[in-house]
């Protein structure tokens, strides 16, 4: 555990000198965006009787711990990104410094997605293909149109 609080560390740090990171307010007025959304249907899963959880499904996913680590690593070095465009604003950075800093970490969050989503078709979409559970495939099309907003 203690070198793994290391590395993250010198995850951190690495993002932060290369100077790679995003904007807190705007990650909150996306968030704030997505709830709302999650709590209008979960709004109407309730008035229709079912019991749900507006944050997360019921279903868990059990990673490999090189999957587990590799997804881990890439959020705590996103998480530095962010923190360095916080500390950028703070100390007054140029408007189009901290532009390209946002983007990069856009990208970064993307480039998660895409490997997060692949890994899920190839494992969690492929058994419940395989074990009969086509709704599966209806639940994959709802993600990808939330992904593609």
């Amino acid at each position: 555990m203690h070198n793994e609080n290391q590395e993250n560390a010198k995850n951190v740090e690495t993002a932060e000198s290369v100077g790679t990171v995003e904007s807190i307010d705007a990650a909150e007025s996306i968030g704030n965006a997505e709830n709302t959304r999650t709590v209008d249907s979960v709004e109407a899963a309730q008035e229709s009787g079912e019991v749900v959880c507006g944050h997360c499904s019921e279903k868990t996913k059990d990673r490999t711990g090189k999957e587990y680590k590799d997804m881990i690593n890439r959020l705590s070095r996103i998480e530095g990104q962010v923190r360095g465009i916080k500390n950028m604003v703070e100390k007054d950075a140029y408007c189009t410094d901290i532009l390209v800093q946002v983007a990069a970490v856009n990208a970064a969050l993307n480039s998660f997605n895409r490997v997060l989503l692949a890994n899920h078709i190839k494992t969690c979409v492929t058994q419940d293909i395989r074990d009969g559970k086509e709704e599966t495939v209806d639940e994959l099309i709802q993600t990808l149109k939330k992904l593609m907003k």
